[in-house]
């Protein structure tokens, strides 16, 4: 801890002479910086001590959820003391600056070559990636590339390139809504029926045409954690281009399960092992099992991404191409999903998500069982248990969330998507680290919450929740 001294203004009661003195004996709380209230809006006249600060920020952010009693993220909450060694280390290194710090971009690279590997490219040592901020990122990368594919096609057929459209469910994230609206794409969405909660194929297929530049299908449900299913679409597609001469392109949204499919569930063909596949993105602090933020953008191959998406830049020090949206950014998250890479292997990931998803199962299983609650997703695909309300009662989900809280849970409930927004659901996202004596923790905490309520008749269900749906 440092023991610089706190700078302070003058006083009558305490000449600038004494000040050091004075405050290096005072005890933390009688510090001068911490007898008022903190800067909350305006940069102070005068600083403090580095402790001061640390101790007055610190103490602030206790206030914060816990990270471990967090179902609502999918993002990482926990990595080894090597990974954050690594990552201290490599804080101050530009990610960009690959002619200053070439190894660290040969790392990024690796990093490329072992995913396109993992997904199965044709040529995984020269495909061609990025690393990006986290998935959104990512998708707009994708989308981008998919925008530029198609407005090229369309001008060597002399057609015009005014109304491309891309379709996705209504399901998915919401960063496609936004790539769509700041590079003005029409959103295709395709709604939720039926008791569905993920994309119909058949459905998507139908509403493409010759403007559409890609149908997005997702590798895991935000919503819910199911994976959509890829190769039905891919066929789809198929049928679509032998019946109508359509050519419309995939690109899968792994941001959760491009790190999880090829260890649980090795056998299924979602990714480049699909020809119509041409990119996948993901997210490295999700189940890559890396603190956020890093994503990553794979294309099937070089010919998949349009060289003028790519630029060159020269005042960093050497001639490099960059093809990410965002420019300066730490290489310490880049260097740690490396660590993670190379420290696991394959059977370190698969270990770690067969624990999450026994974990998942078991945390399902008993939720069933605690009467009033229906079970959606019980972990097969990603390690996420989601349920809903069977009946009316005089509580809704939204108000089990908010007395969870009172031991510190952060479980989520929320409507599902468009189309069947009458739906409330709620879920808990099981990462590496939550064990099953804290998933027998939640379980108790519901269970005490519902005696809680069963002793409440006059109880009346929040209005932001609304209690029931069929």
């Amino acid at each position: 801890m440092s023991t610089e001294p706190e700078v302070v203004p003058q006083s009558p009661t305490h000449p600038a002479r004494n000040h050091h003195n004075l405050d290096s004996i005072r005890p933390m709380y009688a510090r001068h910086a911490l007898l008022g209230p903190a800067p909350l809006h305006a940069i102070p006249e005068h600083g403090m001590a580095p402790s001061t600060a640390y101790h007055l920020i610190h103490d602030e952010l206790i206030m914060d959820g816990s990270s471990r009693f967090n179902l609502a993220t999918f993002c990482s909450t926990w990595m080894e003391p090597e990974a954050h060694k690594l990552m201290s280390e490599t804080f101050d290194k530009n990610m960009i600056d690959k002619d200053e710090y070439p190894q660290t971009a040969e790392l990024e690279m690796r990093c490329v070559h072992m995913l396109s590997d993992l997904w199965n490219a044709p040529d995984p040592r020269h495909t061609i990636g990025t690393s990006t901020i986290g998935s959104s990122e990512a998708c707009m990368l994708g989308g981008l590339a998919l925008k530029w594919a198609w407005r090229e096609k369309m001008r060597k057929l002399g057609k015009p390139t005014d109304k491309p459209n891309i379709v996705m469910g209504s399901n998915t994230q919401v960063c496609w809504h936004k790539f769509a609206r700041y590079w003005d794409v029409e959103p295709r969405e395709v709604p939720l029926e039926h008791g569905e909660v993920v994309t119909n194929p058949k459905k998507a297929a139908a509403v493409c045409d010759e403007n559409t530049i890609g149908v997005v299908s997702v590798l895991g449900s935000t919503f819910t954690g199911h994976y959509e299913d890829v190769p039905a679409l891919s066929e789809a597609l198929d049928q679509l281009q032998q019946s109508t001469g359509l050519d419309i392109p995939i690109h899968v949204d792994g941001a959760s399960g491009g790190f999880v499919a090829p260890f649980l569930q090795p056998e299924l063909q979602w990714d480049f092992r699909l020809p119509r596949v041409k990119s996948i993105n993901t997210s490295g602090h999700k189940y890559g099992l890396v603190y956020p933020g890093v994503g990553w953008i794979i294309w099937r191959t070089k010919e998949d991404l349009h060289p003028e998406l790519i630029f060159n830049v020269d005042y960093l020090g050497g001639s490099m191409p960059t093809l990410a949206i965002n420019f300066s950014r730490p290489a310490s998250q880049i260097v740690a999903q490396y660590y993670n890479l190379i420290r696991l292997g394959r059977a370190g990931y698969r270990a770690v998500h067969e624990a999450c998803r026994e974990v998942a199962a078991e945390l399902a299983h008993k939720i069933g069982k605690l009467g009033p609650f229906d079970v959606l997703s019980t972990g097969h695909d990603l390690p996420v248990v989601a349920w809903k309300l069977k009946e009316p009662t005089n509580w809704s989900l939204y108000d089990l969330s908010d007395r969870l809280r009172d031991r510190g849970w952060q479980v989520p409930s929320y409507r599902l998507p468009a189309n069947r927004e009458y739906v409330t659901v709620q879920r808990a996202v099981i990462r590496n680290g939550f064990t099953h004596d804290l998933a027998a923790m939640l379980i108790r905490d519901i269970e005490r919450h519902l005696h809680w309520f069963a002793a409440q008749p006059g109880f009346k269900a929040s209005e932001n929740g609304a209690g029931f749906h069929h």
